[in-house]
C-alpha cells in the first residue's frame, strides 16, 4: 500500500474502499470482503445509510481499529453548528468508534460554514484526525482554505479520464490540499472501461483498464476509493502496486481529458434545486441506491 501524508501530517492510504450505493442487505458483507482483500481505509457518509454495516463490519473483522482510515461525511440535512456537531457524534455512535479518522462536508451548499466550525472543534478536542470538504469547486475551496481556522485537508470530487480536475489539481497542490476521487471510474460512463487507449495501455501491461485507471491516479498522486460488491473485482482494484505506467502513457491518458461533469455541475440552479429535492427524498426513504436508476433513465435535471 502507497499513502499519502496530509497537511497536518496524517497519514492516509491512497487507495481505499467506497461504499455508495452498497445497501444495507449487503454493505456488511463487501466490507467484511474488502478487509480481506487488504484494504485499511473505509469510505462511508451520513447519505448512505449504511454506517451501522459498516460499523458492524469493522468491529467483527478483529482488524485493531487503529489500522483502519475510516471517513464519513456530514450530510445538508444536518448543516449548521450544532446539527452537524451532533451528527458526527451520531455517526461515532453508529461507526461503533470514538473516533474518526476523516470527516467531510458532503456538498458546498447550506450553512457549510457553520458545519465546518464544528468539525473544526471536532479535531481540536480529538474527536476527528482530519477534516476536509467534497463536492467544492475551486472557487469555494480556495474560499474555505481562506476564510476557516482550520485549512481543510482533503477535497473529494469527481475525478476520472475524461474529467481530470486539471486546474482543480493544481490548486489542491498549491494550498497543501489533498485531492481524493469519487467515481474514479466515471461509473463508466462515456466508455471509460471500453476507451481504445485505456484498452491499448491495458494490454501493454498485463492488467484490466480498471487497473490501468486506478494507477493512473495513484500516479498523480489523487487518493481512490473504487467501489464494487464482487470480492474478485475488490481483489482486481487492490492490485495496483506491482506496475508503473511510463510517461509516455500517463501523457495518452491526459490527452483523454473532456474537462467536463459526467454527472451534473453543481453550479448549476436546476441542480441545486434537484439537490433539495434529493435532501427531502433521502430523509423520507432513507435510502440512495434508487438514485442512480433516476440518473441512468436520463430524469435528473
Amino acid at each position: 500500500m502507497e499513502y499519502v501524508t496530509l497537511n497536518n501530517g496524517v497519514k492516509m492510504p491512497i487507495l481505499g474502499y467506497g461504499v455508495y450505493q452498497v445497501i444495507k442487505e449487503e454493505c456488511k458483507r463487501c466490507v467484511l470482503d474488502a478487509l480481506k482483500v487488504g484494504y485499511r481505509a473505509i469510505d462511508t457518509a451520513q447519505s448512505y445509510f449504511n454506517e451501522e454495516e459498516v460499523g458492524e463490519a469493522i468491529a467483527e473483522s478483529g482488524i485493531p481499529r487503529e489500522e483502519i482510515f475510516l471517513t464519513t461525511k456530514v450530510w445538508v440535512e444536518h448543516y449548521g453548528y450544532e446539527q452537524a456537531k451532533a451528527s458526527v457524534l451520531e455517526s461515532m455512535r453508529k461507526l461503533k468508534t470514538d473516533y474518526l479518522d476523516l470527516v467531510l462536508l458532503h456538498q458546498p451548499f447550506s450553512d457549510a460554514y457553520g458545519a465546518y466550525r464544528a468539525l473544526e472543534e471536532l479535531y481540536e478536542a480529538g474527536k476527528i484526525r482530519a477534516i476536509g470538504i467534497s463536492n467544492f469547486y475551486v472557487d469555494r475551496m480556495v474560499d474555505f482554505a481562506s476564510f476557516n481556522r482550520i485549512k481543510p485537508m482533503i477535497n473529494q470530487v469527481e475525478t476520472h479520464i475524461f474529467n481530470q480536475q486539471k486546474e482543480m489539481k493544481e490548486w489542491t497542490d498549491k494550498y497543501d490540499i489533498q485531492l481524493e476521487a469519487w467515481a474514479p471510474f466515471g461509473e463508466g460512463r462515456g466508455g471509460t472501461f471500453d476507451n481504445p487507449v485505456i484498452a491499448e495501455i491495458a494490454k501493454k501491461y498485463g492488467k484490466t483498464p480498471a487497473q490501468v485507471m486506478l494507477r493512473w491516479h495513484i500516479q498523480r498522486g489523487v487518493v481512490v476509493i473504487p467501489k464494487s460488491t464482487h470480492i474478485e473485482r475488490m481483489e482486481e482494484n487492490f492490485n495496483v502496486f506491482d506496475f508503473t505506467l511510463s510517461e509516455d502513457d500517463m501523457q495518452k491518458i491526459a490527452e483523454l481529458d473532456k474537462a467536463e461533469s459526467a454527472f451534473f455541475s453543481h453550479q448549476d440552479p436546476n441542480m441545486v434545486e434537484w439537490f433539495v429535492k434529493m435532501v427531502e427524498e433521502r430523509k423520507k426513504n432513507h435510502d440512495s441506491a434508487k438514485e442512480k436508476l433516476v440518473r441512468k433513465a436520463g430524469k435528473e435535471p
